[in-house]
């Protein structure tokens, strides 16, 4: 397959991604992975939050044979959220700015948490805390396997969209007052 300008088989590929931004694929998100990807540069097998089941989708769009999880990217497991030990928690305020989807609340010097239902489970805070006190734990309420491609299409959607409302409130936030 080849790359119009638009770049409409990297987004075809990026649409099926499931947005956790978690870079275990080695690049700095999803959206680069599908361009790679798209790009010929690559493989379909390095998504862990995927699994055999995304490698398949991709195989199939892509019209490549389905390969084994790259195991240098990890391994497959069931859906994860973040969980703060807040006692333990110092306020350091690290984690905020790691978090791809703003799921982690709090302030400086303040006790900080996680809103699960926003958490992708990427795991990005985990190495920004110096007290170790963010868990990755099996996600409430999410069976260990969306049962539907539908399901999985639909959490990846509301992952994304948080991913881009951060990125939409980084700009503004860094733009000069007018």
């Amino acid at each position: 397959m080849t790359v119009d300008a638009g770049g409409s088989l990297a987004l075809a590929i990026d649409a099926l991604l499931p947005q956790t931004q978690c870079r275990r694929c080695g690049f700095e998100g999803c959206l680069p992975y599908a361009t790679a990807l798209a790009l010929g540069e690559t493989e379909l097998n390095r998504c862990p939050p995927g699994g055999p089941r995304l490698i398949e989708r991709l195989a199939g769009l892509l019209g490549r044979p389905a390969l084994p999880l790259d195991p240098a990217c990890g391994s497959f497991s069931p859906p994860q959220v973040a969980w703060i030990d807040e006692p333990a928690c110092i306020g350091c305020a690290r984690c905020l700015d790691d978090c791809p989807t703003d799921a982690i609340i709090g302030a400086r010097k303040r006790m900080h948490t996680v809103i699960a239902g926003d958490c992708s489970g990427c795991g990005l805070c985990l190495p920004s805390c110096p007290v170790d006190c963010i868990l990755m734990i099996p996600a409430p309420d999410l069976p260990e396997q969306p049962s539907t491609a539908q399901e999985i299409d639909d959490r990846a959607r509301r992952y994304r969209r948080l991913y881009d409302r951060r990125r939409a409130r980084l700009r503004h936030d860094e733009a000069p007052a007018t």
